[in-house]
């Protein structure tokens, strides 16, 4: 393991599973304001929460959101980013319906699609030589 790395830890796991996704807008418009970023983050925040995750890290434009997520590995991250996904298109429908009703003519905020890259402490090339660099047993050792 990583020394300078932070590990979380459940009662079957050691684990650092850190991925960066971004959500774009629905036809890439410039549908987020200010308000809507600094709400948008705490939505993901509550969301993240229940499924015993953490937001490390929101940030966002007009038309799209980063998010840096740490999640625990008995979480399915395909059903997690759904769950942020709705749950942050219904609160921001309820919240900022007429300014969302001047650009959408149906109930849509976010893509179909989403970007997700695992991030860690250490680049594959270290973790390469790493595992490369495992002692093996001698076969004659048995």
């Amino acid at each position: 393991m990583h020394p300078e790395t932070t590990y979380k830890r459940t009662r079957r796991a050691v684990y650092n599973l850190t991925v960066h996704i971004v959500f774009v807008s629905k036809y890439r418009k410039s549908v987020f304001t200010k308000e809507m970023l600094v709400r948008l983050s705490e939505v993901f925040e509550s969301v993240a929460s229940s499924w015993e995750s953490e937001v490390l890290q929101f940030n966002g434009e007009e038309d799209h959101v980063h998010l840096l997520l740490s999640y625990p590995p008995h979480k399915l991250l395909s059903n997690l980013i759904a769950n942020l996904k709705a749950t942050s298109s219904k609160t921001m429908w309820r919240e900022f319906e007429p300014m969302l009703t001047s650009v959408y003519k149906k109930r849509v905020l976010l893509t179909g699609s989403y970007f997700v890259s695992s991030c860690g402490g250490v680049t594959i090339e270290r973790l390469k030589v790493y595992i490369q660099d495992q002692q093996c047993p001698d076969s004659s050792h048995r």
